[in-house]
Order: structure tokens, then sequence, then C-alpha cells
């Protein structure tokens, strides 16, 4: 395969981290092309971007880096999703954005980051904490939580305080759910998906999703049930036994995109 071809394959995904990371998909492409040109204009550069999607990103990243300018988005740029995404990118210093879009909408994982931001892995760390520590100040909200075991409930609604969130309600059946959304629709769902009455979450959150676009994370035993292929599947989705700082970073992740799925 020739390196154009490889090039290409990357493409759109550059073109969303870059649309991200400016606010404008113009001006993202305007520092894509750059990233091109400075490849065309260098046999060195141009024979590095073989080995992957890391490289490529990291010669988008020396571009953006020696001449950023912030942006807003345009009018007609974005989408009504995308601006709301946008709304929340500004607040964030340039470097901490990009962790965090690299590690999060990018799935890239730490060392690889690193690799394209030319830090250290620890420093990724950092970045990826403060950006979610200026999120998590900006974003409190009321938070549903449908679980029936009562201690998992428990610890989830502890540790959803502990970021400064409210709780809404707590429900273990799909009928207890609808009763809390009938007197507050919540900005956040955490939802199980088996139910005590053998109802199911997946249908719960329909329940809600059709009153309102909330964000979901579903925390379940049984991510198969899910990760199926046959339906649409869900952005957020943390298996138990789990980590709270697992479920910490999904939150923050959650309610920072201001929807159940990333930047398309």
């Amino acid at each position: 395969m020739s390196i154009g071809a490889e090039v290409a394959a990357h493409l759109p995904f550059l073109r969303r981290y870059a649309r991200a990371l400016t606010g404008s998909q113009s001006t993202g492409d305007a520092f894509v092309r750059a990233t091109l040109e400075a490849a065309l204009a260098d046999e060195e550069l141009a024979s590095s971007l073989r080995g992957g999607r890391v490289p490529l990103y990291r010669a988008f990243n020396k571009v953006w880096s020696s001449a950023y300018l912030d942006v807003g988005p345009e009018d007609g740029d974005l989408n009504p999703h995308e601006s709301g995404a946008q709304a929340q990118l500004s607040k964030i210093t340039p470097l901490s954005r990009q962790a965090l879009l690299l590690t999060t909408v990018e799935d890239f994982n730490r060392d690889e980051a690193a690799e394209i931001m030319g830090v250290d892995e620890e420093t990724i760390g950092d970045l990826v904490a403060e950006a979610i520590d200026e999120i998590e100040r900006e974003n409190t909200t009321s938070v549903l939580i449908i679980e029936d075991e009562p201690l998992i409930s428990m610890q989830l609604e502890d540790l959803v305080r502990s970021l400064g969130h409210d709780i809404c309600g707590t429900a273990a059946t799909r009928t207890q759910a609808q009763d809390v959304v009938a007197e507050k629709t919540p900005g956040l769902v955490l939802a199980d998906i088996q139910l005590a009455d053998g109802s199911s979450g997946l249908d719960a959150v329909d329940d809600i999703l059709a009153i309102d676009s909330v964000p979901v994370i579903f925390i379940t035993a049984y991510p198969e049930r899910l990760l199926t292929g046959d339906r649409p599947e869900p952005t957020y989705l943390v298996t138990k036994p789990f980590h709270e700082d697992t479920v910490r970073a999904a939150i923050s992740q959650a309610l920072f995109f201001g929807s159940s799925r990333p930047l398309d």
C-alpha cells in the first residue's frame, strides 16, 4: 500500500480530531492540509507516516503547536451536538484539551498520546486529570441511579456526591425509574441492565431518552448483552465489578460531551 493510501485511511479521524481541537471544521482542515504539505516537502517525515496513526497525529501536533490559534466555531460550521462540546472544550487549556481528546475521542492509550504530544506518559495522566477536574467544576448536575443492589447503589451515590453532583433519585426497577423521572428529568443516568423485578435497565433508559436527550452510563456485570452489534451500542459501558476511577472518568466524559455518544 502506498503512503498516500495509508494516510488517506486515517484522514477522517484526523479531521475529527482537528475539528474538536480547533473548534471549527474549516480551521481544522487547514491544519490538516498544512500537515500534509509539510510531509510532501520532507521525505523523512513522509516516510515516517507509514507507521500508522501515531506518527500522523504527531506530525499534525507539531504543525498545530507551532501555529496554534484559538478560534471559535463559524456560523453553520458545527451541528448542535458539536457546538455543545466546543463550548466545553473552550474552557480547557490547549494541552489538557489535546490529552483529553487523544485519550477519549481518538482512543489512544497514554503511551501513544505521550508520543504524539512529545511528553512523558506521566504528564499525559496529569493533563487528563487537569481536564477532567476542569470539566467537573463546570458540569455539576443531578444524577439518577438505576441499580437493584443496595450496596452498589449506595457506593455510586457516595461517588456521585463526592464529585459535586446531586442525586435526583434511585431506582431498583423500571417503574421506580419512571416515577423519579416524572418528578424531575435527570442530567445524567447511571444504569444497570438487569433489575430487581426482572425488568430491564435498557427499557428504563429508553423511557427517559424518549423524554429528553440525557447522557447515560451503563454499569453492568453483563456487558455482552449490550455489545452484540444488533442495536446501537452505548458509548459509556462500565463492567462490574468496577473501579471508582473508571466510573469517575466515564461521568466526566459523558457530561463533557453532553450526550450518550462522542463527537461523530
